[in-house]
């Protein structure tokens, strides 16, 4: 994964006001932490992260060589929280966790199906139950994506988590039975049996608990 250099300020003060202030000026405050080091306090221009972020290969899971503005100390690190106000859809906040290249890193990829499956060709459904994997690599190593090929798929067919091809040094952290991909002719069944007086149970509505920060500062 190539590198990313963005350039950073270290921010004296801290506090609403002075965040508000940063924001107001097209300034972002963030911290960066980890590394067996103390956390330091930044600010980065919103613009200049906002299209590194769009025009790089790796978006938001980039690895960011933060480089301290009139100093010659820098640092990698990739982004590990991003705080979006609600209304302007600007970034409030940034968090950066720092990365040492030579040691492994636990990172969220997403799922990328290709193919046609022959199940769904002969009318069957896609079951698409795993949208993102958490893996464990050197940061150089990260993929953009763990691509899954489901053309050789017939119906009731299924690939679990051990069934993966992984890039070489990738190590996936989720159960190994846990199921990726399928192919199902649920939904066509159970049509068949309304249609035959029977009524199916109803299925509850999976609950999205999401997580995220509400402080203001670091």
């Amino acid at each position: 994964m190539a590198e990313v250099t963005l350039e950073v300020s270290r921010r004296e003060r801290s506090g609403k006001e002075i965040a508000k202030k940063l924001r107001a000026g097209g300034k972002v405050p963030a911290v960066v932490y980890g590394g067996h080091k103390e956390s330091v306090a930044i600010e980065v221009d919103r613009k200049s992260v906002s299209e590194l972020i769009q025009k790089s290969e790796h978006g938001v899971r980039s690895i960011f060589l933060l480089k301290m503005s009139g100093t010659d100390q820098q640092r990698h690190a990739m982004i590990k929280d991003i705080q979006i106000d609600p209304i302007s859809r600007r970034m409030t906040h940034i968090d950066f966790v720092r990365v040492v290249m030579d040691e492994v890193v636990r990172v969220t990829i997403p799922v990328h199906v290709t193919g046609t499956a022959i199940g769904v060709k002969e009318g069957g459904l896609l079951d698409w139950q795993v949208r993102d994997l958490h893996v464990e690599c050197l940061p150089g190593s990260i993929p953009d994506t763990i691509d899954v090929d489901v053309t050789a798929l017939n119906a009731h067919d299924y690939l679990r988590v051990s069934d993966l091809k992984l890039p070489e040094g990738v190590k996936v952290l989720d159960d190994p039975e846990r199921v990726v991909v399928g192919v199902t002719f649920a939904r066509a069944e159970v049509a068949e049996a309304t249609a035959e007086g029977v009524v199916a149970p109803a299925t509850a509505e999976p609950e999205v608990i999401k997580k995220g920060k509400t402080e203001d500062e670091k």
